[in-house]
């Protein structure tokens, strides 16, 4: 077969292909060669930093040997089977999760992504609480598809609307930006009494489920107070509603534990995931529910499937990818760079003025741009623009939020980088931060 130039692989995706959460005439996407550890190649072999972990999902880094072996095992054994059969490695892979997710959360249904996992949680509250309403935060994003949509706070469910009835949402623990005015100092946790008001006006009994984010990622990396998940968790118990954490992508070692939850001990009910749990080298979603849930389905009808569930592939990757996390020590790894990482990016914020905040825990960081620090003004997305164009001439490829509600520089990098590595892209952070500087008001 012929071998595509740079160009023609752009031009051809472009004309024959949609790109997600675009306008299609304005895609300039990376045409990538190879990748290995931290970095990628594009196929002119111009080598980029990955600090955002393509899209926060390729924790162990790119090309890991152990996982693409596993692959490959699997692939010559035995590619797929119906998903009313089983394989080793879904027998393996489900009672690895039950070890290595928390309390008594036990059984999993599997799928493809998150979207599918969180579809797949909606049904799985419904069925077991007999009541209809989910509640979501407004800052949050669960999914694309009709039922995870609905539950994303964000922009993107205004577009596609009317989506699935019975989604309800409250407002964020966001204390950089705190909609009930509360300073960090002085603060009363009105988030924490809003959310009990609103379940008292939308009917305790009718509430399936809460649905939160481990810790927010696309929508701003918000790092809630340490007793917000505890007493969420205390308020699920009184009025007997579910609480399912999505750790999509803050789970699989990002903030420096297995899950985000685990950071406040708490136990959800139900925990949907994916990205990290095969980083990405192949395609699965999970719900893990409780035993007492679990138990429910015993005598009763499950009302869902997929015909790639427990897909042996990608089973077979997330088992490596697992032993990969364990034996790498890459959640520890992730703790020890997480407090230095945290030390920096306040350095970067004292020395830059378009810096309004930085949030992090682990390796999950963010540092928030604005015009002005005083009034929090948003640095206007064509700044940002600029900013993303400036990081990437530079080698440093990440992912960038620009809209109305925040602007946004991720620094989400593989847990298997080096205090090296990760020095190397904080400066060519800054690069980028320069430019956000002089539009400072």
């Amino acid at each position: 077969m012929e071998q595509l130039t740079s160009q023609e692989i752009v031009d051809l995706s472009r004309e024959y292909t949609f790109f997600s959460w675009s306008v299609q005439g304005q895609v300039n996407p990376i045409p990538v060669g190879k990748a290995e550890g931290v970095y990628f190649w594009d196929t002119d072999g111009k080598r980029y930093l990955d600090f955002s972990s393509q899209l926060m999902n390729t924790n162990i880094g790119h090309q890991h040997p152990k996982v693409v072996k596993a692959i490959q095992d699997q692939a010559a054994q035995v590619c797929f089977v119906h998903p009313g059969n089983t394989t080793e490695v879904r027998a393996l892979l489900g009672k690895k999760l039950a070890d290595v997710t928390p309390g008594n959360l036990k059984k999993t249904f599997f799928a493809l992504g998150g979207s599918e996992a969180n579809e797949n949680a909606i049904k799985l509250a419904r069925f077991y609480t007999g009541r209809h309403k989910i509640l979501a935060r407004y800052r949050s994003y669960h999914g694309a598809t009709h039922g995870s949509i609905a539950l994303t706070g964000d922009y993107r469910r205004l577009a596609v609307e009317p989506v699935m009835p019975g989604g309800v949402h409250f407002l964020d623990p966001f204390c950089y930006r705190c909609p009930f005015g509360q300073q960090p100092d002085s603060c009363s946790r009105q988030c924490i009494s809003h959310l009990e008001e609103v379940i008292r006006y939308e009917g305790p009994d009718k509430i399936a489920a809460i649905i939160m984010e481990g810790v927010v990622g696309s929508n701003g990396l918000i790092v809630p107070p340490d007793d917000y998940w505890p007493r969420v968790r205390e308020i699920c118990d009184k009025y007997g509603i579910l609480l399912i954490s999505d750790e999509v992508m803050s789970g699989w070692g990002r903030t420096g534990e297995w899950f985000a939850v685990d950071n406040w001990k708490v136990v959800p009910d139900m925990i949907t995931t994916a990205k990290g749990i095969t980083s990405g080298y192949a395609p699965l979603g999970a719900v893990i529910v409780s035993d007492k849930i679990a138990e429910f389905f015993d005598d009763k009808y499950l009302y869902a499937g997929l015909t790639y569930n427990g897909h042996a592939l990608s089973c077979a990757a997330a088992l490596a990818t697992i032993e990969v996390y364990e034996e790498d020590k890459l959640l520890e790894n992730a703790r020890m760079l997480g407090n230095y990482l945290g030390e920096c990016l306040e350095d970067i914020k004292a020395r830059h003025v378009s810096v309004g905040d930085v949030r992090y825990i682990g390796l999950f960081s963010a540092l928030e741009l604005v015009e002005n620090r005083e009034s929090k003004e948003v640095m206007p997305a064509k700044v940002m623009g600029e900013v993303g164009k400036t990081l990437r001439e530079s080698g440093l490829f990440t992912f960038i939020m620009a809209n109305n509600l925040g602007s946004m520089v991720f620094v989400v990098p593989p847990l298997c980088i080096t205090r090296e590595q990760l020095d190397e892209g904080l400066r060519l952070i800054e690069k980028g931060l320069e430019v956000a500087d002089a539009q400072v008001k």
